[in-house]
C-alpha cells in the first residue's frame, strides 16, 4: 500500500509526496493543471513550520 499527503508551503507552492510499501519517496508540485516531477529535496518542506498537510476536502478541489 501507498500513501500520498499532499502540502502547501507558506508561499502558495502545492505540492505530494507518495510513499511506496518499500518506503521509497517521490515528490510531484502542481503546476496547473498537471503534476510534474519535483526535486526530492522538497520532501523536507513537509516539517517547515511554514508548511501545511492538506485536508481531504482541499486535495478532492485539485487536478488528478
Amino acid at each position: 500500500m501507498s500513501e500520498t499527503n499532499v502540502y502547501r508551503t507558506g508561499e502558495g507552492t502545492i505540492f505530494r509526496i507518495r510513499e511506496d510499501e518499500e518506503g521509497r519517496l517521490s515528490v510531484e508540485l502542481l503546476k496547473t493543471p498537471l503534476w510534474v516531477a519535483g526535486p526530492i529535496g522538497m520532501a523536507g518542506l513537509r516539517i517547515a513550520p511554514t508548511t501545511r498537510r492538506l485536508t481531504p476536502r482541499q486535495i478532492e478541489r485539485l487536478p488528478e
